[in-house]
């Protein structure tokens, strides 16, 4: 299993930014994947989800900023993240739901 997040960077607050994360070495298509955060100092945070069919859930805080989404014939996961909160600075993961393997991160930093 390899999941290989990017995507992060530095943005204003009110900014955008549109995560990926590629999956290899198991049926992407047949898995619930998840998107994580952890905070500077802070636990791991759970963001999103998307079922094998594309049903998709949110955590409070992201509602109407965060959209998950799945591209399954090319293994991809995405989330587009707007109206980007300096709260929202984190290290991003996906994962996968079954066992909570995940990658290595993505660093979203949210400064003016």
């Amino acid at each position: 299993v390899q999941l290989v997040e990017s995507g992060g960077g530095q943005v204003q607050p009110g900014g955008s930014l549109r995560l990926s994360c590629v999956a290899s070495g198991f049926s992407f298509s047949r898995y619930d994947m998840q998107w994580v955060r952890q905070a500077p100092g802070k636990g791991l945070e759970w963001v999103s989800r998307i079922g094998r069919k594309g049903t998709t859930t949110y955590a409070d805080f992201v509602k109407g900023r965060f959209t998950i989404s799945r591209d399954n014939a090319n293994n991809t996961l995405y989330l587009q993240m707007n109206s980007l909160k300096p709260e929202d600075t984190a290290a991003y993961y996906c994962e996968r739901v079954v066992d909570n393997e995940r990658g290595q991160g993505t660093q979203v930093i949210v400064s003016s």
